[in-house]
């Protein structure tokens, strides 16, 4: 369900989190069943009882002062306010008086009964005290601020954990993750072509997955300098053969002029080969100029609809003498933004090849489609269909590796040396487009070249 590496360590440790807060909660919940102080309780607890009547006899006997000091000492103790009134209701240590104290006060001492008086955080327990001589006093003691039941104070407490659990298990997913992202973004641009991509350094980690992206990067480099190799390789060569085919050319005029009639056929046999030999090179220069050149190309914007109709009326006045035919359907315009010449010998690579594989009194078939996607963008899909054998399913995707031709209909003999298709995947490539093959169901091939457009208001 969750592809995601990083969910997953999220979700495994907040789990086992909230595993064991609910545990937790279980065994506290045991643990703290004690029911609460009922307010008689309070009233009549011993050390209250005590309290009050020690109150009363340091007042009778020591004075005010020493009322007071008896009052700070049980409230550092005890955490418990205390105050003393008397029949007056006269506080009688000074203090300032909570809210509710003088009238609980004044009840006690009417009533002559302990009295409990709940407020919303801090209760108050007031009970009569008499002294000498008769003498009635109140005595109210503002007891510690109520705290939340012991179930809900540890629900609060097993919230925070939850919370700062939650955070801690999303830094470490972060954390054992982000090489694992930065390893597959680097994946994913050295399969689009982008040799130079690497993953880099992970700041002072060292741990398996920052080597894997070492081990990563050295593979990269190691590929890239292969490919730079060959490409190289294939230029010079190209170049190299260049010069002897010249020569080539010039010594068959020379023959040509000298020999009779009997070496005509021969010398334009060599011809041929000449000139194929001369276009495979040629389509050589080319390739290795996409593949090692730069990856910006000179841009400008242009009608990419007129220059598909200017290749199908090319190619329809070649097809003619084949007895085939050429048709084009779609846009009558669609703007776009790109490499004008290097499009036009992509698209034509295409049509070409198309036209050659397509049987006699038969039809290429152009379409051209602009369409709105997702991401607030046109596209541009160009399909190219023949009516030809086809190629397998197993081929459909290998027709565009250099070289590469189908044994039992694109041979030698048949046409092309397995450039043309090559040239003209890289050539879109360069514009951010895909071109892919498919077989058509009745029989037949389609090439799809499929463009992104000029960006769409949103």
């Amino acid at each position: 369900m969750f592809r995601s590496l990083f969910l997953k360590i999220f979700l495994w440790f907040g789990l086992a989190m909230v595993s064991m807060v609910l545990a937790t909660i279980v065994v506290q919940y045991f643990r703290l069943r004690e029911p609460p102080r009922q307010p008689q309780r309070e009233a009549a607890d011993p050390a209250l009882v005590e309290s009050s009547r020690k109150a009363v006899d340091t007042y009778e006997r020591e004075g005010k002062a020493a009322l007071i000091s008896y009052m700070d000492q049980m409230e550092q103790r005890a955490s418990m306010r205390v105050f003393l009134f008397d029949r007056e209701l006269n506080e009688l240590s000074g203090r300032r008086t909570p809210y509710g104290a003088r009238e609980i006060a004044q009840r006690v001492l009417k009533s002559n009964l302990a009295e409990f008086a709940p407020t919303e955080f801090s209760p108050l327990v007031a009970r009569p005290v008499e002294g000498a001589n008769e003498t009635r006093y109140a005595f109210v003691a503002e007891l510690p601020r109520r705290q939340p039941p012991p179930l809900i104070q540890h629900v609060m407490h097993i919230l925070g954990l939850i919370l700062v659990g939650s955070a801690f298990c999303y830094w470490l997913a972060r954390y054992l993750t982000a090489p694992v992202k930065k390893l597959r973004i680097a994946t994913q641009e050295l399969a689009r072509g982008n040799l130079s991509a690497r993953v880099g350094r992970s700041g002072g980690r060292r741990d398996e997955l920052v080597s894997l992206g070492s081990d990563f990067d050295l593979m990269a480099e190691q590929i890239e300098a292969l490919v730079q190799a060959q490409n190289r390789l294939l230029g010079d060569i190209s170049h190299e053969l260049r010069s002897p085919l010249a020569r080539l050319n010039v010594a068959l005029e020379l023959a040509r002029q000298r020999s009779g009639a009997e070496a005509a056929s021969a010398l334009a046999r060599i011809q041929r080969e000449a000139e194929n030999l001369n276009e495979m090179i040629g389509q050589l220069l080319t390739l290795t100029r996409l593949q090692t050149g730069a990856r910006e190309i000179q841009k400008s914007g242009f009608d990419l609809c007129r220059l598909v109709r200017e290749i199908a009326d090319d190619a329809q006045f070649e097809a003619q003498s084949a007895n085939r035919a050429v048709k084009l359907e779609g846009d009558a315009t669609c703007s776009f933004t790109g490499n004008e010449q290097l499009l036009r010998r992509a698209i034509e690579n295409v049509v070409r090849n198309a036209v050659h594989y397509t049987p006699e009194r038969s039809s290429v078939e152009i379409a051209v489609r602009q369409a709105a996607v997702e991401t607030n963008h046109d596209t541009i899909a160009i399909s190219v269909r023949d009516h030809g054998p086809g190629v397998p399913d197993t081929a459909l995707e290998e027709i565009f590796r250099p070289f590469y031709r189908v044994d039992d209909a694109r041979d030698r003999e048949a046409g092309g040396v397995g450039l043309g298709l090559a040239i003209a995947e890289r050539a879109i490539q360069l514009h951010g487009g895909t071109v892919s093959a498919a077989n058509a169901p009745d029989g037949g091939l389609i090439v799809t070249i499929t463009l992104p457009g000029l960006e769409t208001p949103g």
